[in-house]
C-alpha cells in the first residue's frame, strides 16, 4: 500500500527527544558525532525518518530499533527511511552507529554527518509526547577509542565502527544517564584529529565548525579521555583544556582518565594536582585493558569497551555525584 502522507514533523519538536551533540540550523539537526541517539513514539502503523544527505559523499550508518526489537543498520545513502509496524503505539530509537572519522565531518558543508529533518507520519498516524530523560548528564570527550573506532574489528571504515560499543556509550546506560559522547579519531589534546576536526583545545565546546555547543543545563559529570594520540603533552596543556571545561562548568565535577594504555598517565596526574580543584577527580585505568583485548593492538573491541565500562561504572560511583539505578 503507497504511503499517504500526513503530519509532518520537524526535529526542533519537542516530541522528539534528541540525545548528544547535535547542532541545528533551519529545518535540520546535524550531529558528526557517533552514539547520538534520537528517539519518538507514535500511534499508528507507518512513519518515516528523513535525512538530508545533500552533497554527503560517505553515508553515515544508523541502528534503528522499533520497539523491543532487535536494532536494524541503515545506512544513510537515500534521504527515507520507512518503518510500518502493526496498528498500535510504538517507540522508536535511532543511534549514530559510526560517522566515519577520515573524511570531512566538520567544516561544512559535510563528507559525512547526520542531518535529520524530520519526521513525516501516514495520515493514520500520530506522534505521541515521549518522557524527557530524567536521569543524569554526562559528558564524554575523547578520540577514535570513545568514537569505536574498529570495535567490530579492524575495518579502518565505518564497517569496523560502532558507537553504540564504546565504553562511553555504556557507562552512560548504566546510569540511565543523558549522554554527549563526543569521539574524534585521532584527536588529542594539542593534536588536530582526522576529518578536519582541530585540537581538542580548539573544539571544545563547538558542535562543528560554526556551530556553538550550548546547553541548556550543565552536565553533573565530564569525563575526559584524551592525549593517547599526542606525541608531546605537558601539564600545562592538558590543565589548560580542564581550565576550559570548567569555564563552561564552573560546578561540574571533572574526571581526568589517561588513555588505556598509560600513555602520559603522569603528565595527567602533575595536571590534576596542580589544578587544585576538589572538583576534578582523576580515575587510574592503568591495567583495565591490554593489547589483548583490542582489535588492532590499540582499539578495544566489544568485549575490550565492556571491559573499560565494568571499571569505569563502579569508579564514576565511587568518586563522583552519580549513583547507579535502583534495579
Amino acid at each position: 500500500m503507497p504511503f499517504e502522507p500526513g503530519e509532518v514533523v520537524a526535529p526542533s519538536d519537542p516530541r522528539i527527544v534528541l540525545e548528544g551533540q547535535w547542532g541545528h540550523q533551519p529545518g535540520v539537526a546535524i550531529t558528526v558525532n557517533s552514539g547520538s541517539r534520537l528517539s519518538f513514539s507514535f500511534a499508528g502503523e507507518r512513519v518515516q525518518l528523513l535525512f538530508d544527505t545533500t552533497g554527503l559523499t560517505v553515508a553515515p550508518h544508523l541502528w534503528v530499533k522499533l520497539d523491543d526489537g532487535e536494532p536494524v543498520l541503515h545506512v544513510i545513502e537515500d534521504s527515507v527511511v520507512e518503518l510500518t509496524a502493526p496498528t498500535g503505539r510504538h517507540k522508536v530509537e535511532v543511534a549514530v552507529k559510526d560517522v566515519r572519522e577520515h573524511v570531512n565531518r566538520w567544516n561544512p558543508p559535510f563528507e559525512c554527518a547526520v542531518v535529520f529533518a524530520g519526521l513525516v507520519l501516514d495520515v493514520n498516524s500520530r506522534l505521541r509526547l515521549s518522557g524527557r530523560p530524567d536521569g543524569p548528564r554526562l559528558e564524554f570527550y575523547g578520540d577514535s577509542i570513545t568514537q569505536g573506532v574498529r570495535a567490530l574489528g579492524p575495518e579502518i571504515e565505518s564497517e569496523g565502527a560502532d558507537g553504540t560499543a564504546s565504553y562511553a556509550y555504556l557507562t552512560a546506560r548504566a546510569f540511565g544517564a543523558t549522554s554527549y559522547q563526543v569521539g574524534f579519531g585521532s584527536q588529542g589534546i594539542v593534536k588536530p584529529g582526522n576529518g578536519e576536526v582541530p585540537s581538542g583545545l580548539e573544539s571544545f565546546g563547538w558542535n562543528f565548525a560554526g556551530s556553538p555547543a550550548e546547553r541548556v543545563e550543565a552536565p553533573d559529570v565530564v569525563v575526559v579521555n584524551l592525549a593517547v594520540n599526542d606525541e608531546t603533552l605537558t601539564a600545562e596543556q592538558y590543565a589548560e583544556y580542564v581550565g576550559r571545561v570548567r569555564s563552561a562548568y564552573p560546578s561540574t565535577t571533572v574526571v581526568a582518565l589517561p588513555p588505556f594504555n598509560g600513555k602520559h598517565a603522569d603528565v595527567i596526574a602533575a595536571a590534576v594536582k596542580t589544578l587544585d580543584d576538589p572538583n576534578v577527580v582523576l580515575i587510574d585505568s592503568t591495567g583495565w585493558i591490554t593489547e589483548a583485548d583490542c582489535t588492532d593492538n590499540i582499539h578495544p573491541s566489544v568485549a575490550g569497551h565492556r571491559k573499560i565500562a565494568e571499571q569505569l561504572i563502579p569508579a564514576l560511583a565511587a568518586s563522583t555525584s552519580l549513583r547507579l539505578p535502583s534495579i
